[in-house]
């Protein structure tokens, strides 16, 4: 049996420790939601302050050249590109997923159309994030495609000649259930079929290599594991042998070729800045910058390769003690058990009292989060099985500031919950509007 003083010892022992001090958390509060909104940078208040202080206040206009607002999507974009396998000049943050996601199925739509009109055939995941799939209801709508939703089990025998997409999350919301990106873009590719990737659950938890894969387009959220703040710019990425070929649908002023010409003609600009569209939300890019610069900090430590073996430990950790020390209690695994195939989240199913659990837990300092049944089949060999239309308890894993010992006190907390029953108190079932 793992014990409370075994957790210590790995804490004492982990080499990424440090980075806890880069990030401001409640005390005694355990903050395992970081793949919904990251915790906050010790260093985004003061920059807060320079930019709203200084940069705005003093400097006004100028600021757009002196503080160098202007080309902060670029160079933030390129701070990130190397954690994510992309190059130099090819990744901008900008927009929000859901836009940047419209803006490259868009893209890709309007190259398969060209390339090989044929191809009706949009194909995704049943389970996929629903953002995803309401962009890309209205791509295909707009295009003559059917968008075809399938089981991930499915997803290798439908790469055929008729599809010209495949749109699929690296790593699932729900199960934290990962895709090879390699292999399914290279089977995708054999069939000539584009793939779009959206990393929201992946960029900056697990090693992700877009040129290495070989993928044609990736967006991704920089508020989750990024810890960029609530609703900080998303990025976008396009593969260079794509950039070029096609104007993105929303052709705003900064995805011009030279934006203060004011010519009134739409010309775009070369490579991914003409994914950029209208004027940068700056004060958010900036703090965005605060939660970048945690990631360089881990560089000098081992950089992704470090960060992703603490993430496996930690989850490999939670998963055994909660089978260790809340067995009989209903619980089941959604999350795959083969490192290869999960992200950095453990996501438990009960067949009742799963919000319910999750609100007792946060009040007693344990932060996690719901996921109401889907109805989706599960992976096949992946997590336990007989997910369907269960609810999930859902537990993300930062491991730039979660401890082993967070874990153990989690499970522990979980443990008590479950054991007292006060999950089915009155309070613990509100539904709120964010769940």
């Amino acid at each position: 049996m793992t014990t409370l003083q075994d957790c210590q010892a790995l804490d004492a022992q982990d080499p990424l420790r440090p980075l806890r001090d880069l990030f401001t958390l409640p005390p005694g509060m355990i903050y395992l939601d970081g793949n919904s909104l990251g915790a906050a940078p010790r260093a985004a208040a003061e920059r807060a302050a320079t930019v709203v202080q200084q940069e705005w206040s003093q400097g006004l206009i100028t600021s757009w050249n002196a503080a160098g607002w202007v080309d902060l999507p670029q160079r933030l974009g390129n701070q990130f590109a190397p954690w994510i396998g992309a190059g130099a000049d090819e990744v901008v943050f900008t927009d929000t997923t859901s836009i940047n996601l419209f803006k490259v199925l868009t893209a890709a739509a309007r190259l398969a159309r060209e390339d090989a009109p044929q191809r009706k055939k949009l194909i995704s995941e049943r389970s996929n994030f629903p953002t995803d799939l309401y962009i890309a209801q209205s791509v295909c709508a707009e295009y003559g495609l059917e968008l075809v939703l399938l089981e991930p089990e499915e997803i290798a025998a439908a790469l055929t000649p008729e599809v010209a997409i495949c749109m699929l999350t690296h790593v699932n919301y729900r199960t934290g259930a990962m895709h090879d990106m390699a292999a399914v873009t290279a089977a995708a590719h054999a069939q000539g079929i584009l793939c779009v990737w959206d990393l929201c659950h992946s960029a900056g938890a697990v090693p992700v290599d877009l040129k290495g894969a070989n993928a044609d387009y990736a967006v991704g959220c920089s508020y989750k594991y990024l810890n960029g703040g609530p609703g900080a710019p998303a990025f976008v990425w396009v593969h260079p042998r794509h950039a070029d070929r096609f104007w993105q649908p929303l052709s705003g002023w900064f995805g011009h070729s030279a934006p203060f010409a004011f010519t009134p003609g739409y010309e775009p600009a070369a490579g991914i800045r003409r994914y950029l569209c209208g004027t940068q939300p700056i004060v958010s890019l900036s703090l965005l910058q605060c939660g970048l610069d945690t990631y360089e900090a881990a560089r000098p430590l081992g950089g992704m390769a470090a960060l992703r073996t603490k993430s496996l430990t930690l989850t490999d950790l939670f998963i055994r003690l909660v089978e260790e020390r809340c067995a009989g209690h209903g619980l089941g695994l959604a999350t795959p058990r083969d490192h290869a195939a999960r992200g950095s989240q453990v996501c438990l199913t009960r067949d009742e009292g799963a919000y319910a659990i999750v609100q007792a837990l946060i009040a007693r300092g344990v932060v996690g989060d719901y996921r109401a049944g889907s109805g989706a089949a599960p992976a096949a060999g992946k997590g336990d099985g007989g997910t369907a239309h269960k609810d999930i308890l859902r537990f993300g894993f930062t491991p730039l500031y979660i401890g082993f010992e967070d874990v153990w006190n989690a499970v522990e907390q979980l443990r008590q919950v479950l054991e007292s029953g006060e999950w089915r108190r009155p309070e613990f079932n509100q539904i709120n509007a964010v769940t």
